[in-house]
This record gives structure tokens, sequence and C-alpha cells, in this order.
């Protein structure tokens, strides 16, 4: 475990002083419902916002309050955090229970995205907030280079929704089909179906929000590849 930890630290960028904080942030519900990541994925996630939020408010003097939100959703969104966990080799280094295993969870992007939010919030907790920021931001450095106010991409269900709606396919269907823990903790598994080309996609999230994004970003993923 120490070695796997190591090589994935050197992915990272950044070296644990407490390497459980590491490795509870790598361990999924499905393994134990009272100690996983959950936590410090709520960390994570508000510290990666800040982090996000400050470097374009400094990097775009000029643009407009809309265009910064959008160009932040556009980079913390749920399908973006999962490639740059695939690009640190997350995956392979997550702890998951048998059925996630089974069903390819170290692949899904909710988990993967998840994963990250983890990650950061153990960094916040292990080195305080100027270690933890300057890892986040080498590792979105590129894509804060290639982004601008006029690409920023709209939220994936927005997206979804017009690429639908260009083709003239039916706009996509969203359930809740389980709800899990108390508030403010809870999980979220919700379903995104296209009827007419008979796919459902499942994602979980922190909220119903987040779920049905996420979704929604795995449905335009599939769509993408099949008409595109």
């Amino acid at each position: 475990m120490t070695q796997n930890l190591d090589r994935l630290m050197a992915r990272l960028g950044y070296r644990f002083n407490d390497q459980d904080l590491l490795a509870l942030a790598l361990t999924h519900r499905s393994v134990s419902r009272h100690r996983n990541y959950e936590r410090l994925e709520f960390l994570g996630d508000a510290q990666l916002g800040q982090i996000i939020s400050v470097a374009l408010f400094e990097q775009f003097p000029d643009a407009a309050e809309g265009q910064l939100t959008r160009m932040r959703a556009s980079l913390v969104r749920g399908q973006t955090l999962a490639q740059v966990g695939r690009e640190l080799g997350l995956g392979e280094h997550l702890s998951l229970g048998g059925g996630e295993l089974k069903s390819g969870g170290y692949r899904r992007d909710s988990i993967l995205a998840d994963a990250l939010e983890a990650i950061i919030g153990a960094m916040l907790l292990d080195g305080g907030e100027d270690a933890c920021r300057q890892v986040v931001l080498s590792w979105f450095a590129e894509r804060l280079q290639a982004i601008t106010p006029q690409n920023a991409q709209k939220d994936a269900k927005t997206r979804l929704q017009e690429w639908l709606q260009a083709r003239k396919f039916e706009l996509p269907v969203y359930q809740v089909t389980r709800v899990e823990g108390l508030a403010p903790k809870q999980t979220f598994d919700v379903t995104c179906e296209l009827e007419q080309m008979q796919q459902t996609f499942l994602a979980q999230g922190g909220s119903r929000r987040k779920a049905e994004q996420q979704a929604a970003a795995e449905a335009l993923t599939w769509l993408e590849q099949q008409y595109d």
C-alpha cells in the first residue's frame, strides 16, 4: 500500500505528511459507510471552487460575473474533474467495495471526480491552503491557459438539451432512484434516460443537482461518440 501511495503522490506532485489522509480520500462509501472520502470531498469541493475562482478573477480582470461563473463551472464540473483524475491515475488507487469493483467503479466519472475533490480536501488539511493551491493550480494549468470567456462551456444539462434539440430528439428524463443518508450528508443516485436511444445513464452525487449534471455529462459523452 505504501509503495502504491508513493507512486500516486509522485503523480499528484504532493507528498502527504499523514498518508492516512490520502488513503481515506481514496476510500469509497461502498467500503465503509462511516470511514470514507465523503467528508473530505465536501471540504475539497469548497476549496477547489475558491482556488479556481481566485485564479479566474486574477486572470480575467475585465470579465463579467456571469462569464467568470461559466468559466468556473466548466473547470470544476464532474466531467472535467474525472478527466484530471484519469490523468493522475486515480482509478488504480481507489478503494472500492466488491459491487463497485465489478461494475467498473474505478472508471466512473462521478467516483473519480469525488475522489479528486477528496484529495484536495486531504491536501488542505495536511499541508495548508498555500500548498494545496499550488498543487491544484498545477493540475489545472493547461485548462486555465486555454479557457476564455468566449469558449467556456455551459453546464452539462444545458449542453445535452441543446444537443438533442438541435437534432430534434426528445429531451432527457431525469429520475432520482435512491437517496441514502440524512441531510446534509445525503447521496443521490440519479438516472438520465434517452428514451429514443433506449439508453439510461446512472450517476451519483452529494446533491440531486450534482448527480443530474454528472448523468447528463455521461449521456452527452456517449451521444458524441455515437453520432458526431
